[in-house]
């Protein structure tokens, strides 16, 4: 392991609990880029914007929940400065503010890919913080980590399908759940429905 994602791994680490209200949860596309966010305030492009409409689109993004802490920060900071200084924002501050929220995100992932051994989540955002494109790990919340998390998922169950001395419950439970495929079934049968069937 490099020794910056240790590094980032530790932080993660200490930051958990913060950011478990910060970072997107699974499965949920509800973060939207700034340009949803604006254009559902105003059609006005930013640079054409009055002052209270520029105020508005960044109060949108600060009542998002999905912001995170990086982004709160610069939205509090663009609100509380100038008339550019709000535009900057909402035309490259949010993305990269966003940017930074999502590289503690993929590292609070990480963390626990590694404590699980979720070898395609693992090799992904490996690859992700290494690239360190902003639009990519986006992307990644977005949609990629449900699929990369649904593929170590199916895995695991089918491990547990290898072991001989699992119940006939247990071995059904996990057979329905493949055979569902889809990635929330998986994602559940791993979390909860293996110990509501082996209770």
């Amino acid at each position: 392991m490099r020794p910056t994602r240790a590094a980032l791994l530790v932080v993660a680490t200490a930051l958990t609990p913060a950011l478990l209200f910060t970072a997107p949860a699974f499965a949920n596309g509800s973060a939207a880029p700034v340009t949803t966010t604006v254009a559902t305030v105003s059609d006005t492009p930013v640079d054409e914007m009055s002052e209270d409409e520029l105020r508005a689109a960044i109060a949108a993004i600060l009542a998002d929940e999905d912001s995170g802490r990086g982004v709160v920060r610069e939205a509090n900071e663009a609100l509380d400065g100038t008339v550019d200084d709000m535009r900057t924002f909402l035309k490259s501050g949010y993305r990269l503010a966003q940017a930074e929220d999502d590289r503690v995100a993929i590292a609070r992932i990480l963390y626990g890919a590694t404590q699980n051994n979720d070898k395609r989540v693992i090799k992904e955002a490996d690859k992700l913080l290494d690239n360190n494109s902003p639009e990519e790990m986006r992307a990644w919340l977005e949609t990629g980590y449900r699929l990369a998390q649904a593929e170590d998922d199916a895995v695991y169950i089918a491990r547990m399908l290898a072991n001989p001395d699992i119940s006939d419950a247990l071995r059904a439970a996990a057979n329905a759940a493949l055979d569902d495929g889809s990635p929330e079934t998986l994602r559940y049968f791993r979390e909860v429905g293996q110990y509501e069937v082996a209770g």
